[in-house]
Formats: C-alpha cells, sequence, structure tokens
C-alpha cells in the first residue's frame, strides 16, 4: 500500500492461482450460497450489468453495497463499493479471470480510493484473507479461518 501524498488515488491489485476452472471461480465469487462459504457473509447479487449487490452480513445488514458495472461471465466482473455510512466515498473493484490449463489466475483489482483512505488498509488486509479461503474452499472443499490470526495480511498497493 502507498502513501498517496500527491492527491493520486491508490489502487489494490491481488493476484491468486487457484486449481479450478473459470466456470466454478465465478459461481463462488457471485452466487451467494458459495461466498458465505468462504467469506463468511453473503454477496447478494444476480451479477448482471445494472443490478444493485450487497455484502450481507449474520445480522441481515448490509455491510458493503455498490452495483454491478460490468459482466461477462465467467471473464469478467467489475461493480462498485461503498459503506452504507459512506455512499460518497465509492471504490471499485475488477475480477478478471483466466483459465490456465487445469487452474484459473484470478486477478482482483480494487481502484479509486481516496489519499489517506481507510478502506485501502482495511481492503489491504481483507482481501488475501477473502482470496487465500476461496483458494482453499475451490481446492479442497474446506475453508480456513483466515479471520483468527489477528496479524496482517497485505496485497500490493499502488
Amino acid at each position: 500500500m502507498t502513501d498517496n501524498s500527491n492527491n493520486k488515488k491508490a489502487d489494490f491489485v491481488y493476484t491468486i492461482y487457484i486449481k479450478s476452472t473459470p466456470d466454478k471461480v465465478w459461481k463462488a465469487l457471485t452466487m451467494t450460497e458459495f461466498t458465505k462459504q468462504y467469506w463468511g457473509i453473503s454477496n447478494v447479487t444476480d451479477s448482471k450489468k445494472g443490478s444493485e449487490w450487497s455484502h450481507v452480513g449474520e445480522s441481515g445488514k448490509a455491510m458493503m453495497m455498490g452495483k454491478i458495472l460490468e459482466s461477462d461471465p465467467p471473464r469478467r466482473l467489475k461493480f462498485s463499493w461503498y459503506s452504507p455510512e459512506n455512499k460518497d466515498d465509492v471504490s471499485e473493484v475488477t475480477y478478471e479471470i483466466e483459465g490456465l490449463d487445469d487452474m484459473v489466475k484470478l486477478v482482483v483489482i480494487h481502484t479509486g480510493f481516496k489519499p489517506g483512505s481507510e478502506m485501502l488498509k482495511g481492503i489491504s488486509d481483507g482481501w488475501p484473507r477473502v482470496l487465500c479461503n476461496l483458494k482453499s474452499y475451490l481446492e479442497t472443499d474446506e475453508t480456513i479461518n483466515v479471520w483468527a490470526w489477528k496479524g496482517s495480511c497485505s496485497g500490493k498497493a499502488a
């Protein structure tokens, strides 16, 4: 993660390789019953361009929300991302899914953070945990308790 004191917006990029297929990765990223397995909360959407999505916790309350901006199953999904408490601080997430032999290259690009963004700090720890759990889930049909460790993970913010 970089300090953007020059007022340039920051980006977070994370690449992971998963022994799976593009279709299975797409379903795991977009279908509520799958997201709950490895994320611990549900992503609720039909994943169609123009549709709303929400990140819904156990309480039924939306923790994050946004709108689907692009949908090209099973290759690319782009959506806006913001907290219901701060609808003016909008960033964007893009999933790029590419099949490579018997695996998938998944790139998560989260862009548009304001300088000094607390959201950037949070997702820089959160995305690696979620994506490692997604990998474990798809490859072994088991999840790991990635939230038990209190240390920090980090991806690359530029």
